[in-house]
């Protein structure tokens, strides 16, 4: 039983790993790789108790903060839950593996608390926001695929309604996990871009409503994403049985994600005093650099799009501010991963759709 628990959690933090992508500061997740008997010790429950005092009224935690690493000294009101940046996730994770360690019901209470915050954020469209209650003025309402958000909380809630250390969950709940989940599947394909009536892939945001793309912070325009496109991939993949539907979405968003693949380039990053970061970003001719992929792609031509705070497009990095050059991940490998191994392995699974 232990050995299965251990195992089963390894294989979570693997794979929600794949959807942390590059946007996640070390958090509670860093324990999951702690065998089960260390979650009876004194310092894993001094953990947990900090955890717990990052807890908000609503059930969810904040972001960018180390919930681990202390008890939370400010006022409780002034808490703000979201799912943006790992936030939540991981400290319920945490909090499944001290009840099962301890049988201590405060960790349960507390990890239904936060589960019915997640199920409760999920649009009927079957998106979700980035924060819970969602706001209106800006970005946040949207259907947030950014930094990964979407695709953890699916992944997560899969876990809850299918995998052994969730066995403690009432089962009527554990359904509506997997009945969130189809719902959220349901939502990606709805999302998924079309070009001249061909799919592609995604924006990183889309309306909560009618699934179209939507703009972000004023440097994230509407756009097709070479980032969050390979974790929303992942979690297509992670269906069992897939629909035909299914396995059309993937194989589109793939075959889109090689063909926008950027040739003879490579990032070099040059000291240089005086600037926001201490150096100044450049992008460089090498006929002999691996592939690289933009963060943002143009709708319709799929030319690279870089924008500053200004909300102007831009098609060279080099004229957009420094501060905005260097402060951003516009280009890297992401799906590099997904091309070479994952999807070929995932194909022979699967096969191809009727």
């Amino acid at each position: 039983m232990r050995i299965k628990l251990l195992v089963a959690f390894l294989f979570v933090f693997l794979i929600s790993n794949q959807a942390r992508a590059v946007y996640t500061a070390a958090r509670a997740y860093v324990y999951d790789q702690k065998p089960p008997e260390w979650f009876a010790t004194d310092e894993a429950k001094q953990i947990a108790t900090n955890i717990l005092s990052y807890q908000s009224a609503l059930g969810g935690f904040p972001k960018n903060v180390d919930t681990a690493g202390g008890v939370y000294k400010g006022d409780p009101k002034d808490i703000e839950p979201t799912f943006d940046n790992s936030a939540t996730t991981d400290e319920l994770r945490y909090l499944a593996r001290m009840f099962d360690a301890t049988k201590d019901d405060q960790y349960k209470q507390a990890f239904s608390k936060g589960l019915d915050y997640i199920l409760k954020a999920q649009y009927p469209t079957g998106g979700w926001p980035q924060s819970y209650p969602p706001g209106h003025a800006n970005y946040d309402h949207y259907i947030t695929f950014n930094d990964g958000a979407m695709a953890r909380l699916m992944i997560f809630l899969r876990e809850v309604g299918r995998d052994e250390p969730y066995t403690f969950v009432d089962a009527d709940k554990r359904k509506a996990c997997l009945a969130a989940w189809d719902k959220g599947i349901d939502c990606i394909l709805k999302c998924q871009i079309k070009v001249d009536g061909k799919l592609t892939a995604w924006c990183a945001q889309h309306d909560e409503k009618d699934f179209s793309p939507r703009p972000a912070r004023t440097f994230e325009p509407i756009s097709i994403s070479g980032c969050e496109t390979v974790g929303i991939c992942h979690v297509l993949m992670k269906d069992e049985k897939p629909s035909p539907e299914v396995i059309r979405s993937v194989d589109a968003a793939v075959a889109w994600l090689d063909s926008v693949k950027i040739l003879g380039i490579k990032l070099e990053d040059r000291k240089q005093e005086g600037t926001p970061k201490g150096f100044e970003r450049f992008v460089v001719e090498d006929p002999s650099a691996p592939p690289l992929w933009a963060r943002f792609y143009e709708i319709g031509t799929n030319k690279p799009i870089y924008s500053g705070r200004d909300s102007s497009i831009k098609y060279k990095l080099s004229e957009i501010e420094i501060e905005r050059r260097t402060g951003y991940q516009w280009l890297k490998d992401w799906p590099k991963n997904l091309i070479e191994k994952e999807y070929p392995k995932w194909k022979k699974t699967v096969g191809n759709a009727s």
